[in-house]
């Protein structure tokens, strides 16, 4: 049997932090850092047999990664607060725990996300595949925030999982524009930080190049008034992030 330790990262999720939990039933353990929450989050997830530590946040990417590293298990299944591990994965998970990874140092799956009540089965909500479960040993958390992903060492073999875990994305519409926002800004420093700048007209074509690639081979208008809610945020994201960037060099500039 293959042991798992459950990470996940946490700031006042007290409405959304015992499903997370629950659906990692199949862990050795789960642990849960979380951000300072002022709510009842740590509560809630003792209560649950998760061991909560506190660490102020660190950014996505780091913060994950501090996850894993206190974690017991070589062997982890990292969740967002706002995700959970569906029953038609389940099998899959305990398929590998009884019989081995074999060569694999960790495996993906599609996430499946409701936006706005209602799961998305098109444009960039779908597949939307993530490696979540893997071996310390050979991979971390890696990326540039806001959007991290983990990254397994080179020619390490990923297995691929057919069910999903599934996100419910967003609250309401209102979280939704303010986080877009947010991570905006955070991902237009962390440009300027390796040195990429923009042109004047890269927040209009990157906004365009979203929109259409979401419309476009993604079909995000077959699901409906979501769908293109969904695509022009994702305009609206590139825009203000590289409209930041370029305030940023603005700023920066002698």
């Amino acid at each position: 049997m293959i042991p798992i330790s459950g990470c996940i990262i946490s700031f006042n999720e007290e409405d959304r932090i015992a499903d997370c939990i629950r659906s990692l039933s199949f862990c050795q353990e789960i642990l849960v850092l979380d951000s300072e929450s002022t709510d009842r989050t740590r509560e809630i997830a003792t209560s649950l047999g998760a061991r909560v530590e506190v660490h102020p946040f660190l950014g996505h990417r780091d913060q994950k990664q501090l996850a894993v590293d206190r974690a017991s298990y070589d062997w982890i299944f990292s969740l967002d607060a706002d995700e959970r591990v569906s029953a038609e994965l389940l099998p899959e998970i305990r398929a590998m725990q009884e019989g081995g990874a074999g060569s694999c140092v960790g495996y993906s799956m599609p996430r499946k996300n409701r936006y706005l009540g209602r799961w998305m089965k098109h444009g960039l909500f779908w597949p939307d595949r993530k490696l979540r479960c893997f071996d310390r040993r050979h991979c971390r958390w890696g990326g540039t925030d806001p959007h991290d992903r983990v990254e397994p060492e080179a020619q390490a073999e990923i297995g691929q999982w057919h069910g999903v875990i599934t996100h419910d994305s967003y609250r309401t519409f209102a979280e939704h524009r303010s986080t877009v926002d947010r991570f905006a800004a955070i991902a237009a420093e962390a440009m300027w930080q390796e040195g990429r700048r923009a042109s004047p007209l890269s927040p209009w074509t990157r906004a365009l190049g979203a929109w259409i690639k979401a419309l476009g081979p993604k079909l995000a208008w077959m699901d409906g008034w979501r769908g293109l809610l969904a695509a022009w945020m994702s305009a609206r994201y590139n825009f203000v992030r590289y409209r930041s960037l370029r305030r940023i060099a603005k700023e920066e500039s002698p």
